[in-house]
């Protein structure tokens, strides 16, 4: 989807109050909002913008906030359930691989903890992420 009046010239970028790509990824509503009172300030008056696309634009800025808000919940709703899956393994006995490389070591679960988003076991003082146990043998 086009839109005509703005493009990517530092002018227009400056006006808009927006960032180099490197500075930030994503765009919020009042990001857009902003790209389009500009739009609207220095469009050619002989060949203005339809209505229908800003109502569309604006549609389609609500639908994609309203994606990354879902995703954003999805995304803790599934950590909540690895604490969840962790913590009923607490005093039970599991077999892990240690290394990467197949070697399966057996430990009792001490507890869980969640670390940079992933949620990891206490067995035997070492740090077990829940992608390494092999088994469950009590």
């Amino acid at each position: 989807m086009s839109v005509s009046g703005i493009n990517s010239s530092p002018r227009a970028l400056e006006i808009a109050g927006g960032l180099p790509s490197t500075t930030r990824t994503t765009a919020s509503s009042d990001d857009f909002l902003k790209l389009l009172t500009t739009q609207l300030r220095y469009q050619n008056p002989l060949d203005p913008v339809n209505d229908s696309q800003f109502v569309s634009q604006l549609s389609q800025i609500s639908t994609v906030e309203g994606i990354q808000k879902l995703n954003s919940n999805m995304s803790e709703l599934l950590l909540m359930q690895s604490l969840s899956q962790g913590a009923n393994l607490i005093g039970k006995k599991i077999s892990y691989d240690s290394d990467g490389k197949g070697t399966l070591v057996q430990g009792t679960v001490q507890s869980v903890q969640v670390n940079a988003g992933r949620v990891s076991l206490q067995v035997s003082g070492k740090a077990v992420n829940m992608s390494q146990i092999r088994g469950l043998t009590g």
